[in-house]
């Protein structure tokens, strides 16, 4: 497949599976690393949005004649982030939180160009998760696909707990896709 002119600031797999999906493949990969902390009083969707143009920002400080695309994807609960999980008990404790409940995947995606033009896309899809039962919530913990993501691997075995989704699907593993390609295609990026 062949690169297209732009970096992705990111090192997750799924996002790159997900560009390729697109035939959209970077020429580069590099992650920026930065404070995730939220501020005070900040709402979810003003959080992942200076997530996404921060990890940009960085990315683009150190290569300042690429074009640079960063994302970043939370899961929410109201106004609630849901951090990623340490261990098993605290994995339980979301999956209690998350049954029988709708919660929203939120992802940002933002580019900035060579010429220094920058731009952003907002996903918000919702989820709407069955009761789980403890039986469940033990075996999901115990399958440990949830490692590493904020709540749960909608790709997994986790999907025959979905009852419905409202909004985008690739938004939720961590890339809306229409979204991306028209960020990218706007830029020339084809």
């Amino acid at each position: 497949m062949e690169k297209k002119d732009f970096i992705l600031a990111s090192s997750s797999p799924h996002r790159l599976l997900l560009l390729e999906q697109i035939n959209m493949r970077p020429k580069q990969i590099s992650p920026a690393d930065i404070d995730e902390t939220s501020y005070l009083h900040e709402t979810p969707s003003q959080y992942v949005k200076r997530m996404a143009i921060t990890k940009a920002q960085i990315t683009a400080e150190k290569y300042p004649h690429e074009n640079i695309l960063a994302c970043d994807t939370i899961i929410t609960v109201g106004r609630r982030i849901i951090q990623k999980a340490q261990n098993d008990e605290e994995q339980k404790q979301i999956l209690h939180l998350l049954s029988g409940r709708s919660n929203h995947a939120l992802t940002a995606v933002c580019l900035i160009e060579k010429n220094k033009r920058q731009s952003l896309r907002f996903s918000d899809t919702r989820i709407i998760i069955k009761r789980l039962t403890d039986k469940e919530i033990q075996d999901y913990t115990t399958s440990e696909e949830w490692h590493g993501c904020s709540g749960y691997n909608i790709e997994g075995q986790f999907a025959g707990y979905v009852r419905k989704i409202i909004g985008s699907y690739t938004g939720i593993i961590g890339l809306p896709l229409f979204e991306t390609k028209n960020l990218l295609n706007g830029a020339g990026i084809k």
